[in-house]
């Protein structure tokens, strides 16, 4: 059984070769104003560039500092559930590399969840990004609070501390559609928040793209919500009382002699319409089907290739 650390701190790497050594050198002074015994582990989620050879010279200097290199890319969420599977610390902290997520602010959360918090997160006050990427997180979480009935904060990201009981509810969840913000909060436990100032990205720019935030958006959606099943159902049962209401209308009218030509115009529409309908109910199934064929295979969530320090 591993030995007990007080904090880890974990951090998936992607494209962080020219931030790694920096995001050591700042995490150790923060963490020694708590305690000397602590962990950094940093996940390379197979990085394109020369993160994980960075990774194990800070490994090299440093034996508190452990490396996961993971074998291809298996996204953000799946690298953050990598690292805490082999974290050790009574309390954990979560955080991204590019230093958007500042070191110094980890004795402010240790402090808060002193006390009596299971659970802190940091609540970004200013965020220094594009009004895109603005605009898309708080679509997001008003269609994802409508769907799901919950009230998620658009200003809360992966950034805080946990508990160890926390995170050892969370690995014990086998859900191949991985949100980590998401599933935290799934499992309740005490939960605070402190205000923090997010910075500028260190280097380069966010390896999110549209396609992949999307993605993710109908990951944690379907995950977390059956409302849109129970939509298709409403919606299903709406048509089929509109299309009772019009077949009879057309038998009266039919019978009344109100209908003296015969058209095709409603008829051609109708079955184009319902068509449609009956496609786009079907691909959500597709998409409920889907993960469920995800989930049964059983496959591992991540495949660590190279451990350093462990």
């Amino acid at each position: 059984m591993s030995e007990i650390t007080h904090i880890s701190v974990v951090s998936p790497v992607y494209r962080g070769e020219k931030m790694v050594s920096e995001l050591v050198r700042r995490n150790v002074e923060a963490l020694r104003t708590i305690t000397e015994d602590y962990e950094i582990i940093l996940v390379n989620d197979c990085s394109p560039d020369e993160s994980w050879l960075e990774i194990e010279k800070e490994c090299a200097r440093n034996p508190k500092v452990k490396g996961l290199n993971l074998s291809r890319n298996f996204g953000q969420h799946y690298a953050i559930t990598a690292g805490l599977t082999y974290a050790t610390g009574e309390w954990v902290v979560v955080m991204d590399c590019d230093l958007q997520d500042r070191p110094e602010e980890i004795p402010n959360l240790y402090k808060k969840a002193k006390e009596g918090y299971d659970i802190v997160f940091a609540r970004k006050t200013v965020k220094h990004v594009g009004w895109w990427k603005r605009f898309s997180s708080k679509a997001f979480h008003a269609v994802f609070d409508w769907l799901s009935g919950a009230h998620s904060d658009s200003t809360i990201g992966n950034f805080g501390i946990y508990k160890k009981c926390v995170i050892d509810e969370y690995n014990r969840m086998p859900e191949q559609a991985r949100a980590f913000k998401f599933l935290v909060e799934h499992l309740g436990f005490n939960r605070g928040t402190i205000d923090v100032v997010q910075d500028e990205r260190a280097e380069g720019k966010s390896s999110y793209s549209l396609q992949k935030l999307l993605k993710l958006s109908f990951d944690v959606i379907i995950s977390n919500s059956n409302k849109p099943l129970r939509m298709a159902v409403g919606l299903g049962f709406g048509m089929s009382f509109l299309s009772f209401l019009l077949a009879a209308y057309n038998v009266i009218a039919k019978l009344l002699g109100i209908i003296i030509v015969e058209g095709y115009t409603t008829t051609v529409f109708s079955i184009w319409f319902v068509g449609g309908l009956l496609l786009f109910v079907m691909g959500i199934l597709g998409l409920y089907i889907g993960k469920i064929f995800d989930q049964v295979k059983g496959r591992q969530l991540f495949v660590v290739r190279d451990k350093v320090n462990f």
